[in-house]
């Protein structure tokens, strides 16, 4: 058997463990919002509407931001049809999903969401269709106490305290073609200056957000990012990045070797970043919010947006149905994520319900976990304190996209009030097992609290609302512990957490 040896040492840190990190995204796109975290005819429905068996499984899943309304749905969106009275609100075309919005869910309702399941919304401006005046309208009628228009009409709406919203998204993929209000990146840079400074003469609190470009493929990359920057350099916090992984042409060993795509796209966004803000001779350094990744079989047929006379309400849109493989994929994903925590300040997974998510819901019925589901509530619940840089020497398998990559990927976190170590490990060789050796001497003496291990013989296999859980993380009998060192056995295509106190 191929073993990999980790060495892990408490004085080598990243950075903090970003509880932003674990954040994720509940756009008006498909099933999400309507009959995902809203079905008010559901049995467990509160009074709001929305089904509380879902905002159970949120927590369980251990979300701590949601990004809304979208998503390039927001690009089209007046924030001000979904406030006041629920029938008389306007239906509009969805010019972005080919679909009829009821605007039955809003902002004040999205918000009341949030506090319900404990998480921190982050809102994403309309600066497609719109600009700077919204934008301000908005943040008002979320923020200020009172005594003005908008923050007086949010209170006759039943919100007497204000939401207090600190993450803002300016706009959403704006170099895409695809997008309402495409701009280039010059036009871009500078309304999202402009808006920035504006709101921050409201609350020079608040954590902002440009865009970047919408993927590392598209011919704007890296460009998009040094204009916007250049422009909007002082204004802004975070600039975004997306990315969606799917094995397009059955290429499995590339596909479970993602991360090396993700971890070269944060380098690029960083390198960028830095090159502006040496170039201004600044001090402030932009970080990233990855605020959409995931796996996506975007060529699919459940993809595919409605055509023509057909503008439906809430259809069945990027409902993928996810293998153990993706699940070890955005195990992997995680791992890099954490691992970049020194620029990686808040990330969202896309998205939260139905939509290409890890909870899934039928209509009026069950809601039950998707095999992603696992390894980002793992990863949520047990990573904490500081992240650690992991020394990897592992044997290596070829990929056509990335070369050879090493069979184990992995992450560590030391917690120093705990005392706790956890590890994250993924094997994305295709096909062999590998004995782990981890050298943990830095630490002296330690047990092991907990092993786990997600895997199947048949790695494609999915999760259905009759059967949620035949594959989940189980306990790995093969870890081991003698003094400094650990040592088990994981399967090809796996992801398996070591949990290790003193």
């Amino acid at each position: 058997m191929k073993t990999a040896h980790l060495t892990i040492d408490p004085a080598f840190r990243i950075g903090p463990v970003r509880r932003h990190t674990f954040g994720s995204f509940v756009e008006h796109l498909g099933r999400c919002v309507y009959t995902g975290i809203h079905d008010p005819g559901h049995p467990t429905a509160d009074a709001n509407g929305f089904r509380r068996d879902v905002i159970e499984l949120v927590r369980e899943l251990g979300v701590s931001t949601v990004r809304y309304p979208g998503g390039n749905f927001v690009s089209g969106y007046r924030w001000e049809d979904g406030i006041g009275p629920v029938d008389q609100r306007p239906r509009r075309l969805d010019l972005a999903w080919h679909c009829t919005e009821p605007n039955t869910v809003g902002v004040d309702e999205f918000l009341r969401w949030c506090a319900t399941a404990g998480v921190e919304p982050m809102m994403a401006l309309n600066l497609g269709t719109r600009g700077v005046q919204e934008a301000l309208d908005l943040l008002e009628y979320c923020n200020v106490l009172g005594g003005t228009h908008f923050s007086d009409l949010r209170r006759a709406n039943g919100a007497a305290d204000p939401h207090r919203v600190r993450f803002w998204c300016l706009g959403n993929e704006l170099d895409g073609p695809w997008q309402l209000g495409h701009k280039t990146a010059h036009e871009y840079g500078r309304l999202a200056a402009e808006t920035a400074r504006a709101m921050r003469m409201v609350d020079p609190s608040l954590t902002l957000v440009a865009c970047g470009s919408s993927g590392a493929n598209m011919p704007t990359f890296g460009e998009w990012e040094r204009t916007v920057l250049t422009e909007a350099y002082d204004e802004v916090d975070l600039i975004s990045a997306h990315a969606y992984y799917w094995e397009e042409d059955g290429d499995l060993a590339s596909f479970l070797a993602s991360a090396v795509d993700m971890d070269r796209f944060i380098a690029g966004v960083t390198a960028t970043a830095d090159a502006v803000r040496a170039a201004r001779k600044a001090t402030k350094r932009i970080n990233i919010s990855f605020d959409e990744w995931n796996v996506w079989y975007i060529h699919r047929a459940e993809s595919q947006p409605p055509t023509g006379d057909d503008w439906p309400v809430a259809p069945v849109l990027l409902e993928d149905r996810y293998t153990v493989a993706d699940a070890v994929v955005v195990g992997s994903l995680l791992i890099s994520l954490l691992r970049n925590t020194d620029r990686v300040h808040a990330a969202s997974l896309a998205q939260l319900v139905n939509v290409i998510a890890p909870i899934m819901t039928e209509p009026g019925g069950r809601a039950w976990k998707q095999t992603t589901f696992h390894p980002f509530s793992q990863a949520s619940s047990l990573a904490a304190g500081e992240v650690l840089q992991v020394a990897i020497d592992s044997p290596t398998h070829e990929t056509a996209k990335f070369g050879d990559v090493t069979d184990v990927d992995a992450v560590a976190t030391h917690d120093d009030a705990s005392g706790e170590t956890t590890v994250f490990v993924v094997n994305r060789s295709p096909d062999e097992e590998i004995e782990l050796a981890v050298d943990l001497r830095s630490l002296g003496a330690v047990r092991l609290l907990a092993a786990t291990t997600l895997h199947s013989a048949d790695h494609t296999w999915t999760a259905t609302a009759d059967d949620d859980s035949s594959v989940g993380p189980r306990p790995n009998a093969t870890a081991r512990v003698d003094g400094g060192h650990v040592t088990a056995v994981v399967p090809p295509i796996s992801w398996s957490v070591l949990r290790l106190g003193r």
